[in-house]
């Protein structure tokens, strides 16, 4: 048996039990295994059938619109610290107050304007079906009432439980209401690792497995003391090293184990690809994907997700913030969310005294103005089958056995014509779904599709819906897909056309012409050689049933390798300190230090790990000729250099953000320099490489070499 690495071997077995309680508690003291313990068999709750995932996620596919509050302790400096007002719920860590100095926003937070009637009739109003509430921040401020902690609102001079206020209206309203809870817990003794600046802050005796015991007490106190609520539970706060999978996977089967039926978001894992908020394939990613203030370019077919986005700049309340988003902003990102088939959560940030905004009033109600005429364009809605267009986006239903598309029209062309390639269906009827008796609407039946002719004037002028009635269920063909290794190549390339739809002909050219009936009928792999324009049609019965699709793929000239002589393994690692807002010209620059480093790894030394850089410079040693795809994901700026030629430009100041870029190579060694620099908040670098036989991973370390010096 194995118990934190050390094996125990020829323990007599009346003694084992013994044995293992001793063992035990030397991990209860030392801090344990970085893995959660079970003291029972916990049900895996992951293992499923499709109809019990289906019921579950029922009322969260139909809401698609919700209310996200962050509120805490952070709303009484109100973004104000330090002659500085740009903070917002990361006050503490970003203007690194101190722990007992923060404690003292206790005392001077009493919400006493807080009514729950009136959030919940606001988010009600707009044509939100459920609130998410910030239960506990990164703070580690509880605003209920914990049994385990003593950091929680009945510490404050207000003294109650605004749960019990909210869940009781929201049931009342018909609101579902959800709970947002941070893994992350900058003020719990045993939560690891501590921020960087925290150096009055001893880690001695730390044990993070009795911090997670303490989270799972809260977590049980929210999962049973608040009747039918949390119908979704939203973590937070995951990438920090003591987290992972293992332990996410533990958490959400416990949580599960509490209320089967709740929804829990990616973030339980520790696996999310940054801003972008989804899990890559094949590791644990709960229930649902959160892409964080950006909504996903294109839709996500079969995949949950929710976009959170702040209505100015900050979650929690700040008063210098005026930098609101317009209404029509706000209602054409719930239009494209829904396109995509994904859930917008909109966030607002309460004062220290338990008033929304002036400015989030205003624009929920003017949201609500739109929704109460529209919202059966938003809510229960599924995924376009058509894709998106330059004059706005499309929500799908299925009714009583035959499809409505609601065309949310934000700019008419300028022919006024709408054209939908690839609606087979029979069309029954047109008209403005806030205006249903408007007249002026006219669709054509054309080949391939649909063609809706607007008025000259539309309703609403930021969205404007026109509800298109098809008879029986959706008989939609999009134009036929490309697919291929890469879109460019160096020898030759097979690209493969697919139509989603099925029982069709598939006619393409080589040529730039439009497919017709006597273009050549698509068997088997096409095989490219030359730079060339692949233009593909689907048919049925001989006549057209879809657009036409158009792709170029492109032959590359690979760049020849280079010869740099002796060589050593790693890169050169050079490392700077100063405040930027994007990456510096570090060749007129001094180093502060300067090293060797296996890979691209950050190892700040100035105390705070922010406001520093990194250069590292080098060969790649590319293992054959080929297509690659070089890629940097970073908080905050970087950019990569292949022969002194940048070929990815990731520079500014963002979250974890990822840019890649395609270059053909000779195989042999490469010059290669990646630049980086951290602003504030947290720092991260990761340099990854694809080809048609690598998959995406990180460069390896085997493949990095430096000039040996002389």
């Amino acid at each position: 048996m194995v118990i934190c690495g050390t094996k125990n071997e020829n323990i007599m077995k009346n003694k084992l039990n013994k044995l293992l309680l001793a063992i035990l508690g030397l991990v209860l003291i030392t801090g344990g295994c970085n893995s959660p313990k079970k003291t029972t068999e916990q049900k895996n709750y992951l293992i499923e059938t499709e109809a019990e995932r289906n019921q579950r996620m029922e009322w969260w596919r139909e809401a698609r619109f919700g209310m996200f509050i962050h509120w805490g302790l952070y709303a009484v400096p109100a973004g104000e610290w330090g002659g500085k007002n740009t903070y917002g719920e990361w006050i503490r860590s970003s203007a690194e107050i101190p722990l007992d100095t923060y404690d003292q926003f206790r005392d001077k937070f009493n919400p006493t304007q807080f009514s729950a009637k009136d959030w919940v009739k606001m988010a009600k109003d707009a044509g939100m079906k459920y609130i998410v509430i910030t239960t506990k921040h990164h703070d580690g401020f509880a605003i209920y009432d914990s049994k385990a902690s003593d950091f929680d609102i009945m510490a404050t001079p207000y003294k109650k439980d605004v749960l019990k206020d909210l869940a009781a209206e929201c049931k009342k309203e018909g609101i579902k209401l959800c709970f947002y809870h941070s893994i992350m817990d900058w003020h719990h003794p045993d939560y690891l690792p501590r921020r960087i600046w925290e150096k009055d802050r001893s880690t001695k005796g730390a044990n993070f497995d009795r911090y997670v015991t303490y989270m799972k007490k809260q977590l049980k106190e929210l999962c049973t003391n608040y009747g039918d609520a949390p119908h979704v539970l939203w973590f937070d706060g995951e990438w920090e090293t003591t987290w992972n999978n293992t332990r996410g996977t533990d958490l959400y089967n416990y949580v599960r184990s509490l209320k089967p039926n709740i929804l829990i978001n990616n973030r339980v894992g520790a696996s999310r690809d940054g801003m972008a908020g989804f899990t890559p394939a094949g590791h644990f990613a709960g229930d649902f994907g959160t892409p964080e203030q950006e909504i996903p370019a294109t839709g996500l077919p079969g995949v949950d997700w929710e976009s959170c986005m702040t209505m100015n700049g900050n979650w929690g309340y700040n008063r210098a913030d005026k930098n609101f988003k317009p209404t029509g902003e706000l209602l054409r990102n719930l239009a494209d969310i829904a396109s995509k088939g994904g859930n917008f959560l909109l966030n607002v940030g309460p004062t220290a005294e338990g008033l929304f905004p002036q400015e989030s009033i205003d624009r929920l109600k003017e949201m609500g103005d739109w929704m109460k005429k529209n919202g059966e364009s938003i809510h229960g809605t599924k995924a376009s089958p058509l894709g998106l267009f330059d004059w706005g986006r499309i929500t799908m239903k299925e009714k009583d056995g035959n499809t409505v598309l609601y065309l949310h029209v934000f700019e008419a062309p300028r022919d006024n014509k709408l054209v939908l390639n690839g609606v087979a269906n029979t069309p029954m009827g047109i008209n403005f779904l806030a205006a249903p008796m408007a007249k002026g609407l006219k669709m054509e039946r054309t080949d391939d599709g649909i063609t809706v002719e607007l008025p000259q004037f539309l309703p609403d002028k930021i969205n404007s819906v026109v509800m298109l009635q098809l008879k029986g269920k959706p008989d939609i063909h999009l134009a036929p897909v490309a697919k291929s290794s890469d879109d460019y190549f160096v020898d030759k390339l097979e690209v493969q056309l697919m139509d989603e739809g099925g029982n069709v002909d598939i006619h393409y050219t080589t040529d730039g012409k439009a497919p017709t009936l006597q273009s050549p009928v698509y068997k088997t792999p096409i095989v490219l050689t030359e730079t060339t324009t692949v233009t593909a049609r689907s048919f049925r019965n001989g006549k057209a049933i879809s657009g036409s699709m158009q792709k170029s793929f492109w032959k590359k000239t690979p760049i020849p390798s280079k010869s740099p002589g002796s060589t050593a393994p790693g890169l050169q690692a050079l490392y700077f300190e100063g405040e930027w807002s994007s990456l510096p010209d570090f060749d007129g620059m001094k180093a502060v230090k300067k090293s060797t480093a296996k890979n691209f790894v950050l190892a700040p030394s100035n105390g705070t790990g922010e406001h520093y850089g990194y250069e590292f410079r080098g060969f790649v040693k590319v293992p054959e000729t080929g297509i690659y795809t070089f890629s940097t994901a970073s908080d905050d700026g970087s950019a990569l250099y292949l022969n002194n030629e940048k070929i990815v430009d990731n520079d500014g100041f963002h979250g974890l953000k990822k840019v890649s870029s395609v270059v053909a190579l000779e195989a042999g060694f490469h010059e290669i320099m990646v630049r980086y620099f951290e602003g504030t908040g947290s720092d991260e670098l990761k340099v990854t490489w694809r080809s048609g036989k690598i998959a995406e991973q990180p460069i390896p370390d085997e493949v990095l070499f430096h000039v040996k010096p002389k």
